[in-house]
């Protein structure tokens, strides 16, 4: 998704917002259906990296696409109910993993070659609502500021057309005429490119091609950061990074471990809750607190040279399977079901109290939010900060992806904002590593690092130019 966001927002503002957006989502669905079929981890993953490709793209481009197409009075706002189909789409897939994948039952196999289990229905019907997508696209005009850019101004001007016509049909005015008192024309740029000979094969052009374009994005991507746009775009992609900089609690309940091998490993107070080892062998290993013992060592498991102290003993909490697969989606759910509200706020907000306001009140209160996981004590604590987190957190994003549209001009729009948003997929991958490897030590550091890099970005984010009078200009 990193890379697609770079490569496929940078070649929207070369060939074209929808024609880019085509190939996003039809590569995407493409590869998400195929995932469901295929046979074997590793073809699993390449559909799943290529579909991730694919869908990279498409955010970057929607927000260029209908941002181009909005009037400035009313843009902020618009944006902010797109997206809240973003949310539409996590309660979309929340409630199918919820509704479909614990039913182990609806599962067939055709011999020992093929199998094919309630999961990859979930697949399926998650990629659904992409197949929608493509089919709606059919009938989307161009963006008519990407046709000025490029010089298409009758194009542009049809479509124009047919927004003001649709406008005011619905507002009873059909009578009132389109007119156009003037046009402004970018200045056009001559470029000198290279050409392969016509006897070059068909492999070589395509390849030849391939490095012109992403040669081309990058220098439209350096472009952001000259003056006088240096600044901005800094603030930018560090309010981005922080903002996805957080991290993932995660408890993991009935792991079964099969033909593992555990070697010089301690074990120091585990609570395996329907956890079990099948043939697997411990040598040299030491175990202390643990509720591991014979009755979680099945099918001909071995211990070889290991110490047991301080076992727990009596009874232990378990989850019934299905109980636990039900429970681990319905909290997936409340956590997306939790940013309505904010979505709400921000939409109705954004063009009255301003982007910026919203920006660094969202960050620095989901900052604070975040500091208060320190304080957790039960589960049913952690699920609440979760969804408070989530709740405050997205007026944050709506506002930083409107100011993120409205903060480039057209030729180079989808470049920055692929840009950004890659920069989000990093740092999330960042997030994720660096937490990860610091929680088993202790979770205040991770906890405090999440919360101050979260009030670090609103506060830069407070920085930024105010961009709710702007004109999405066609060229600088």
């Amino acid at each position: 998704m990193m890379v697609g966001a770079f490569f496929w927002g940078g070649m929207s503002d070369k060939v074209g917002r929808r024609q880019c957006l085509l190939i996003c989502m039809s590569t995407n669905g493409f590869f998400a259906f195929l995932s469901s079929f295929v046979q074997g981890y590793g073809l699993f993953l390449l559909c799943r990296v290529v579909a991730g490709f694919g869908i990279g793209g498409a955010v970057p481009i929607v927000f260029s696409f209908f941002a181009e197409v909005l009037s400035r009075e009313k843009r902020g706002e618009h944006l902010s109910w797109l997206c809240m189909f973003w949310m539409i789409g996590e309660i979309y897939a929340s409630a199918m993993a919820w509704a479909i994948i614990p039913h182990y039952g609806w599962s067939f196999s055709m011999g020992s070659a093929y199998q094919f289990h309630s999961w990859r229905v979930f697949v399926v019907v998650c990629a659904l609502p992409c197949v929608c997508a493509v089919v709606a696209l059919t009938f989307m005009p161009e963006s008519p500021r990407f046709y000025l850019e490029v010089g298409k101004h009758d194009e542009a001007w049809m479509i124009l057309k047919q927004i003001h016509d649709t406008n005011m049909r619905a507002r009873g005015q059909p009578e009132k005429v389109f007119t156009v008192n003037r046009i402004k024309i970018p200045k056009q740029l001559d470029e000198l490119v290279e050409m392969e000979s016509e006897s070059a094969n068909r492999v070589s052009k395509f390849f030849f091609r391939i490095k012109t374009e992403i040669h081309g994005i990058y220098l439209n991507l350096m472009k952001c950061f000259n003056y006088p746009m240096r600044e901005n775009m800094t603030r930018l992609a560090i309010v981005w990074f922080t903002l996805s900089f957080g991290f993932i609690n995660m408890k993991l309940k009935s792991v079964t471990f099969i033909d593992s091998t555990f070697r010089n490993c301690q074990f120091d107070d585990v609570t395996s809750v329907g956890s079990f080892f099948r043939n697997c062998t411990f040598i040299d290993a030491f175990f202390f607190n643990t509720d591991i013992d014979e009755s979680k060592l099945l099918d001909g498991t071995e211990v070889v040279n290991s110490t047991f102290t301080h076992n727990k003993t009596g009874c232990q909490m378990t989850f019934d399977d299905d109980y636990s697969a039900y429970w681990v989606y319905f909290i997936n759910f409340l956590g997306t079901l939790a940013v309505l509200p904010g979505n709400i706020v921000s939409a109705l907000l954004m063009d009255k109290i301003g982007r910026l306001s919203m920006l660094g009140g969202s960050m620095v209160l989901s900052g604070i939010s975040c500091f208060f996981l320190w304080f957790g004590t039960s589960e049913s604590m952690m699920i609440f900060m979760l969804c408070l987190y989530n709740g405050l957190s997205i007026s944050a994003w709506n506002s930083l992806d409107v100011v993120t549209t409205e903060s480039f001009p057209t030729v180079r729009r989808g470049t920055g904002f692929g840009f950004c948003n890659a920069l989000c997929k990093l740092a999330a991958v960042l997030g994720n590593l660096i937490f990860g490897s610091l929680v088993g030590i202790t979770k205040a550091i991770p906890i405090l690092m999440a919360s101050s890099v979260l009030v670090g970005g609103g506060l830069v984010g407070l920085r930024l130019p105010d961009t709710r009078a702007n004109v999405l200009i066609v060229a600088t």
